[in-house]
């Protein structure tokens, strides 16, 4: 086991990972860079979160990745996204000579995305979808389109012109439309139908998941939620059930249990301290939540 913790990594860390020459960036709120992902450079080498949201594009070549200890290939003409709070780790690049390997990434923090959210522009307030399905085929059609949004990107950001952060956010709301398309058509495909829910209903189940994220570890009662939303925590379950198809306390339990999956995988710590981290009360109880959920006992898991 090579990564004892699950570590977070900011836009700052994830961009060391890359040569210089290959970064074009604002300041440490995005990045875009032409990337062949190789061991030497690939931050996602092992298990971890990135603090904010991330775009690759496969031009060619082919990688495996899990995200939250799901398999997903990622193949050429392919796109996968990911969101604050998603574990992700790169678990194979397929084995071909390094020029047929190229992935175009952009990665943006919280608030730079969040700056270019405004009225029915929430591309990435689709939380559910984007958990649970994070890659997407890209067509001819809108390969033409995002490839012209990046060079134009590219383009201002190299360019001695005043308000760039601005024009580029112009650009990449866009882009974000365009993903949104992509979406709507991947959806669409699918046998099972997105529940269908207000634009307020949408934004407060976004937050629940957010907040879920950032206190999942300390905090599993719905209770605790609702107060950090002022609502009740009857109407929170009601609207996160009606929005997801999930209870509020499924959701709670599946971070809960993500984490600890990972935990128990991917680290050599014991686990009382696993117990200690995940804030529950003795190990007994964690025992039985965990098998509840799981059907193994965690000691089962970490051997199996």
């Amino acid at each position: 086991m090579e990564n004892p913790i699950l570590h977070n990594i900011s836009l700052a860390e994830f961009s060391s990972f890359f040569p210089e020459s290959n970064l074009i960036g604002l300041g440490d709120d995005f990045y875009i860079l032409n990337a062949k992902l190789t061991k030497k450079h690939n931050p996602l080498l092992h298990p971890c979160r990135f603090d904010g949201y991330m775009i690759i594009y496969c031009e060619s070549g082919s990688m495996n990745l899990t995200v939250n200890l799901k398999d997903v290939e990622l193949r050429k003409n392919m796109m996968f996204v990911n969101v604050p709070g998603n574990i992700i780790k790169v678990t194979e690049l397929v084995d071909q000579p390094q020029e047929d390997m190229q992935y175009v990434v952009i990665a943006m923090t919280k608030e730079f995305v969040s700056n270019l959210m405004s009225g029915d522009n929430m591309v990435f307030a689709s939380t559910l979808s984007l958990i649970d399905n994070p890659v997407m085929a890209v067509n001819e059609e809108y390969a033409t389109h995002l490839n012209y949004c990046n060079e134009q990107i590219i383009k201002i950001i190299q360019s001695n012109v005043s308000f760039k952060k601005e024009i580029v956010g112009t650009i990449m709301s866009g882009v974000l439309y365009l993903i949104a398309g992509l979406w709507s058509d991947t959806l669409k495909s699918m046998p099972q139908e997105a529940p269908t829910n207000s634009g307020r209903s949408r934004m407060i189940f976004d937050n629940f998941v957010k907040l879920v994220e950032e206190y999942h570890t300390m905090h599993r009662n719905v209770g605790f939620y609702a107060e950090k939303l002022n609502l009740t925590p009857k109407y929170l379950s009601k609207l996160v059930k009606t929005s997801s198809g999930r209870s509020a306390p499924e959701w709670i339990d599946a971070y809960v249990i993500l984490e600890a999956k990972n935990l128990l995988k991917h680290s050599n710590i014991a686990i009382k301290e696993i117990v200690y981290k995940l804030n529950f009360p003795n190990q007994s109880v964690f025992y039985k939540f965990f098998k509840m959920r799981t059907g193994m006992t965690p000691s089962e898991y970490r051997n199996s």
